[in-house]
């Protein structure tokens, strides 16, 4: 173990902590306010990944300009969704929710298999790809480190927004009492709506940034989800300060895993399986 390597597996996961910060938000979103379990939730991010790199290689547009086409149609594709599939099994045993998003992640990615096939696929030829700083013999490129500005103020932006607005205030009225929520007149079902296309959107986008940073796969978004899933685990619900420290916990650990330890890039994805693991037997202990 070369601790020379510690200085740039730590900035590594700090940029790369933005990123599941941004997917794990939205996650943590559709669970608390709609109470299902989105196993669909990664493949909306390799959805975005792959409509920004159409939209680069057919137009040339640039991946910061993707993201004002990729949001949109993304919260769409979430609304299509969540209209046609998910809010009729709301008041479904949590399996059949769960079986119900599995298969509708499943038809996302053989749709991406079917339109892009099974190649990594990258927007690769950007100017901005090569440029690289050296601080202190720390390595920081500027995709990732775009890639966490943009994600941190997205996910602030939803803090925001939560916290300030009026979509906010209904989405945590429905979190906390949906029956409650609905008998002083909010209206359940449209913030059902509301909540899993921000969803679809936030991952979405974090799917664009991914496009530029590696090379995805169609099958990509199963990654992401289960990382999504052990840092919600970790931080709560409804807690988005938790994700943003959960998130970088998990980043900085998995960095330092894939850089540090001999063969760590083959073991970086069990990182968030161990940590999943750890802190269900903590709280199970806690509980008991």
């Amino acid at each position: 173990m070369d601790l020379s390597l510690l200085p740039q597996a730590l900035v590594s996961g700090v940029l790369a902590s933005g990123l599941y910060a941004l997917v794990s938000v939205g996650l943590a979103l559709a669970i608390g306010v709609i109470g299902i379990v989105n196993f669909a939730h990664g493949e909306f991010f390799m959805v975005g990944a792959f409509l920004a790199y159409q939209l680069f290689v057919s137009f040339g547009f640039d991946p910061l300009l993707s993201l004002l086409i990729v949001a949109p149609a993304l919260a769409v594709i979430g609304g299509v969704i969540y209209l046609s599939t998910i809010r009729f099994v709301l008041k479904a045993p949590e399996l059949n929710q769960m079986l119900l998003t599995f298969g509708v992640g499943i038809i996302l990615q053989n749709l991406a298999l079917v339109i892009w096939g099974g190649d990594p696929r990258s927007i690769a030829n950007v100017p901005y790809r090569s440029i690289g700083y050296q601080l202190g013999g720390v390595s920081v490129g500027m995709v990732p480190l775009g890639s966490f500005v943009i994600s941190v103020a997205l996910v602030a932006a939803l803090y925001w927004t939560l916290a300030r607005t009026p979509l906010g205030r209904a989405m945590r009225a429905v979190a906390q009492n949906r029956v409650g929520a609905g008998l002083v007149g909010l209206e359940v079902n449209r913030v059902y709506l509301v909540a899993f296309a921000l969803s679809a959107l936030l991952a979405g986008m974090g799917g664009v940034m991914i496009a530029v940073i590696q090379s995805p796969t169609p099958t990509v978004g199963l990654a992401f989800t289960l990382k999504a899933f052990a840092i919600v685990v970790l931080a709560g619900l409804g807690n988005v300060r938790g994700i943003v420290g959960a998130s970088l916990l998990v980043a900085v650990a998995e960095s330092i895993v894939a850089t540090m330890v001999p063969g760590g890039d083959a073991l970086r994805n069990a990182v968030f399986f161990a940590i999943i693991f750890l802190v269900l037997i903590w709280r199970s202990r806690k509980v008991a």
